[in-house]
């Protein structure tokens, strides 16, 4: 599980970064820039939505703060 979340966390970033090469390049000329984003928002509720279903399935325990 943790390799997923590691996964989808390089993935979020990534989009992140080429949202910030296209918006550099494109100087708001294209679309290339909202795409982008828009997986980054995709990629982050399909990340959040992966961790609530690990949680209901019991592949991941809340530990608290001790």
């Amino acid at each position: 599980m943790k390799i997923l979340v590691a996964i989808a966390f390089i993935l979020i970033l990534g989009s992140l970064g080429s949202a910030l090469f296209f918006l550099m390049r494109d100087k708001g000329k294209s679309n290339r820039t909202v795409q982008a984003l828009a997986l980054r928002v995709g990629l982050s509720i399909t990340l959040f939505l992966l961790i609530l279903l690990a949680h209901y399935l019991g592949y991941i325990q809340p530990t608290g703060i001790h």
